[in-house]
């Protein structure tokens, strides 16, 4: 249930200064009299107040732009909110040519329903059939089970700036009935590639033996009406580029456990880059990524519903420095990590999903269903570097939850990690994983949080010895410190690209994430 607010507030402020001197009094004469003069001087001219300057609100940009792609962009008239009026122009069902979105003061995209990027490509090797490109400043809005969906061999090229961030949206948050504890108001952005998958609707398995024999393993699409594949065998496959992007109320819900996430990988590969990336407020995961394998670098998952990050289905995945805060009224894990769960048979799929993570800071305020900061399941890989967890609820959240012993078996380590676990809430689950957690250096999950700004080091971060997380992969850099945050300028990396709300505020330039910026 949510609350709903529209609030415009118009005003403006006058003040009047004005002036005169003080009374002159003069001393008694020589015939004992008392003479008292009063010297009013002429007033001066009252000044002209200067006024209290206001924003300008937005006005309709005269129509819409002309694009390649079969139907072009409709008019679907004005929309109005707290920040001005709007031209809205609705995308086509089927972006079917090369086209750019681009900047136009006064103009908001609009995604009706399942927009597609060119139709999907298949197994085969050539890339770029239909590239999208959305200019900096540019703000999509879309509301229930709507999504933009980028088919394999097509590519979604959406690069902000620091200063001028994409926005996507709901179409409540556009008219200012968006609060700070909105979300499932559209659905998300679904990003698809040929990379490899583990777990194949069709194609057969990928085993240890097949590997390299079966390019057909593709998996289907959750939260999707249509079936929509992804995966292949092209590691390197390109999606596009998607950097300074804020998604905002995302994760509609088309059936109990069928929903999208702000952002959703599918078999993307390493060529495609993903950095500065805010998820807000998302009703299922923050973000979610399913097989492939790419690099993620300055990601904030704010206010998720479920997991902040959900790996799974063979994803091989590096994430530098990773920001991720929770609603103290919702939410599950901070991390979720999955794997194949048929581990015992002969026939198991690969390849085995691997999670590493650097520099991160993890803020949990309530009990999920897994009561664990983390849970580790299926066997997958991970590794966990420079990293604080800070465990608000006080209750029975545990710091860690490893449901296997082959993830034990799997563990690429845990270094210059610290987490409040206290006596009792460290490690939960398989009896052997605590120890081969806490084997790894400067690992203290019975440790005394001293966060300032909710994620900025204190002193007690601050005296931990970090670990060289470059040895563990040349995409991560060698730093001094551990978490995302070393000290209150370090936020600086997340600041004026990012919104601000309740939940957490990273200061600076950004705007609320009820409101929407006004560009110029």
């Amino acid at each position: 249930m949510k609350n709903i607010q529209r609030t415009l507030i118009l005003g403006c402020s006058l003040v009047a200064l004005a002036g005169c001197g003080a009374d002159e009094i003069v001393s008694p004469g020589t015939g004992g009299n008392i003479s008292v003069v009063i010297n009013n001087p002429a007033p001066t001219p009252t000044p002209t107040p200067t006024p209290t300057p206001t924003q300008t609100l937005v006005t309709p940009a005269a129509g819409c732009p002309t694009i390649n792609s079969a139907g072009g962009l409709t008019d679907a008239g004005t929309l109005s909110g707290p920040t001005g009026t709007y031209r809205v122009c609705t995308l086509p069902s089927t972006v079917n040519a090369t086209d750019t979105l681009p900047f136009i003061r006064g103009l908001l995209y609009q995604i009706s329903g399942s927009t597609l990027v060119g139709a999907d490509q298949g197994f085969g090797t050539t890339n770029n059939v239909v590239t999208l490109t959305v200019e900096p400043g540019v703000i999509l809005f879309a509301q229930g089970n709507s999504a933009l969906i980028v088919n394999r061999g097509n590519r979604l090229v959406s690069n902000g700036t620091a200063t001028r961030p994409i926005i996507w949206t709901s179409r409540d948050n556009v008219i200012g009935l968006a609060n700070d504890n909105s979300q499932q108001q559209w659905g998300g952005v679904v990003l698809l590639g040929r990379a490899r998958v583990s777990d194949c609707a069709t194609g057969g398995v990928n085993t240890d033996e097949m590997f390299a024999m079966n390019p057909t393993c593709q998996q289907n699409l959750e939260g999707s009406a249509v079936t929509v594949p992804y995966g292949g065998n092209q590691a390197a496959d390109n999606s596009g580029s998607f950097t300074f992007n804020q998604i905002r109320f995302s994760g509609f819900e088309l059936a109990p456990g069928n929903e999208l996430q702000s952002l959703t990988t599918g078999g993307v590969g390493s060529g495609t880059t993903i950095a500065n990336l805010q998820s807000f407020n998302s009703s299922d995961d923050g973000m979610e990524f399913f097989g492939g394998g790419f690099n993620l670098r300055n990601i904030a998952s704010i206010g998720a519903s479920d997991d902040s990050i959900d790996v799974d289905t063979g994803a091989q995945i590096n994430v530098d420095t990773f920001i991720a805060v929770q609603r103290s009224s919702t939410g599950d894990s901070i991390l979720e990590l999955d794997s194949n769960d048929a581990v015992a048979t002969p026939i198991t799929a690969r390849p085995r999903t691997r999670l590493q993570i650097n520099n991160a800071t993890m803020v949990e305020r309530i009990v999920g269903s897994n009561a664990a900061m983390m849970r580790l399941r299926g066997g997958a890989a991970f590794g966990l570097t420079n990293t604080v967890m800070n465990r608000l609820d006080g209750t029975g959240t545990h710091c860690v939850r490893v449901d296997e012993q082959l993830v034990v078996d799997n563990l690429i380590g845990f270094n210059s990690v610290v987490c409040d676990g206290g006596a009792a809430n460290q490690v939960r689950g398989v009896a052997t994983a605590a120890a081969a957690i806490t084997a790894g250096s400067n690992v203290n999950l019975n440790f005394t949080i001293t966060l300032t700004d909710t994620v900025v080091n204190g002193t007690g971060e601050t005296g931990v010895t970090a670990f060289d997380a470059n040895t563990r992969s040349t995409f991560f850099p060698t730093r001094t410190f551990i978490g995302a945050v070393q000290n209150a300028a370090g936020l600086a990396t997340f600041q004026g690209w990012t919104c601000n709300s309740a939940v957490f505020s990273f200061g600076g330039t950004g705007t609320a994430c009820t409101t929407l910026p006004v560009f110029s």
